[in-house]
């Protein structure tokens, strides 16, 4: 898989851009503030409808434009798609494959599959399990793309149990009596449907990714500790967290008979404090290094090992699929040693296409050999005024 071409129109930094790309190597040469990351970041929304670096959309439109378009050609075994998506200011976005409307923008996801590394992956290492699930979601996303539609009717129903919740416990304290503890037990069936959907993913997904992550952590750290993966949650039983542990056919049935038990000997605690405690909302994806978690023990060094062997490992779970994602690489090889410049540079050469960001040449390790690609911008801050020329050398 490659993406042949790209544009760009008010996205981020760009009024304009328009390039095309080929399988194989390429570098995005230019120094910071001049736009690189935000093609890359173009890319990665495509695959992903989310940004690695924000939560909301509002930022990737252009100061003082309504929307953004981004639109890419993506070659896979030979055939082609053009993909578009609108970003607009206060309404729904828009999204064509081959410019044909679709009625979701989730319906061109699995068109584009990436893998993208970056500087604020060490927050999958540091950060609150809110990283470590969305890094789960996308990726069982991009296994079985309708996933999104799952995820995306759980967190409505969360919303909305959460909302009555808030209600409910508002009026149980005050004296007044409501039909909201009748309408909880709908919501209830609807969480725990919807809840088992995404349970039985993560943890397959987590058997799976286990031995890619394990052997990429001992290819970029042999002296280190070994790196172990397991899911983490206070809803389900001992036996289901076992990342040894073959899925079974029949996990959701089970898993939501677990949420409906679980869920009902919450409701005390929830009407009292007003919010949802059980559901993959509340889970965690633990990383373990040795027999210690590498969140808050782990060195700096290992912290960066592991977000890195994090992402080799999702890379090779998808290739086993039989086909190469798009491997995206943003200004990571100057925050990395040699060894592990060097495990990365190994895998990126062997991708179909690896994009990659960089302030100066010297930053890419010369074992991996990738096309220069010169970015610059012209005019005033706003860079209204952009272009993006090749050239022929990385100097």
């Amino acid at each position: 898989m490659h993406v042949r071409a790209l544009s760009l129109r008010d996205f981020r930094s760009w009024e304009a851009a328009e390039l095309e790309l080929s399988p194989g190597g390429t570098v995005f040469l230019g120094s910071n503030g001049n736009g690189k990351t935000n093609l890359i970041e173009a890319i990665g929304y495509l695959s992903t409808l989310g940004s690695h670096r924000v939560a909301a959309d509002a930022p990737l439109i252009r100061l003082g434009a309504q929307k953004a378009r981004i639109g890419a050609t993506v070659v896979n075994t030979g055939r082609e798609l053009r993909v578009d998506m609108e970003l607009n200011q206060g309404t729904a976005n828009r999204a064509q494959i081959n410019r044909s409307p679709v009625r979701r923008p989730r319906e061109i996801l699995g068109i584009l599959q990436t893998v993208l590394f970056a500087p604020e992956d060490l927050s999958l290492v540091r950060g609150d399990p809110g990283e470590r699930r969305k890094f789960l979601d996308e990726l069982a996303t991009a296994r079985l793309p309708r996933l999104a539609g799952v995820r995306a009717d759980y967190e409505k129903v969360l919303r909305q149990r959460s909302a009555l919740l808030k209600t409910a416990g508002r009026n149980a304290r005050s004296g007044a009596r409501g039909a909201e503890l009748g309408t909880l037990d709908v919501w209830d069936g609807h969480l725990a449907a919807h809840g088992a959907v995404l349970l039985a993913h993560r943890l397959r997904l987590v058997h799976d990714l286990y031995p890619h992550l394990a052997q990429a952590y001992s290819d970029i750290a042999p002296e280190s500790r070994p790196a172990t993966i397991g899911y983490r949650s206070s809803s389900l039983p001992p036996e289901f967290l076992d990342s040894a542990r073959s899925p079974q056919d029949d996990d959701e049935e089970a898993l939501e008979a677990i949420l409906l038990r679980e869920l009902a000997a919450a409701r005390p605690k929830e009407l009292e404090r007003g919010v949802c405690l059980v559901g993959p909302h509340r889970d965690d994806l633990e990383l373990m290094l040795g027999s210690a978690p590498a969140k808050g023990f782990a060195s700096h060094g290992e912290s960066w090992s592991f977000a890195l062997a994090l992402r080799l490992g999702a890379f090779e779970l998808l290739r086993s699929a039989g086909t190469d994602p798009v491997l995206i690489l943003d200004d990571v090889f100057a925050e990395l040693d040699r060894r592990r410049r060097s495990a990365l540079a190994t895998v990126a050469a062997s991708a179909e296409q690896v994009l990659i960001t960089a302030a100066v040449p010297e930053d890419v390790p010369p074992e991996l050999e990738a096309a220069p690609l010169r970015v610059e911008t012209t005019g005033e801050a706003d860079l209204r005024a952009s272009r993006i020329a090749e050239s022929n050398t990385t100097e």
